[in-house]
């Protein structure tokens, strides 16, 4: 795969993919800007463009997973979550390289990383 910016989350807790889980994609570079939302399919992965990399150039990104909202959805948390939002900054520097954030979680903490 070249080029993109690919998101998947995984509630280790559970031993589950976070199917359903909300995304967001922004362009920071320049102004704020939704690049890309959506929900993770089965396999706990976004099929969007922006993970073949449409709209995706050098600069500044923010990926926000809505941990809170899925675990509300799945339920196993009634109100306030610990972890609402899991936000991670990324710059890309190279637009022809992909990357691919595996998001790794429980209701009390994650793991998130550039993948491969």
């Amino acid at each position: 795969m070249s080029g993109g910016i690919s998101l998947h989350a995984v509630d280790v807790a559970a031993g589950v993919p976070a199917q359903g889980m909300a995304v967001e994609v922004f362009a920071l570079t320049g102004g704020r800007r939704l690049l890309a939302q959506g929900r993770l399919g089965a396999g706990g992965a976004l099929d969007h463009p922006v993970a073949r990399g449409e709209g995706v150039a050098a600069g500044e990104y923010e990926a926000h997973f809505c941990i809170g909202d899925w675990l509300r959805a799945q339920g196993r948390l009634a109100g306030p979550a610990f972890l609402e939002v899991a936000v991670f900054r990324l710059t890309v520097l190279d637009p022809a390289e992909h990357y691919h954030l595996p998001l790794k979680f429980t209701a009390w903490g994650y793991a998130l990383f550039r993948g491969s």
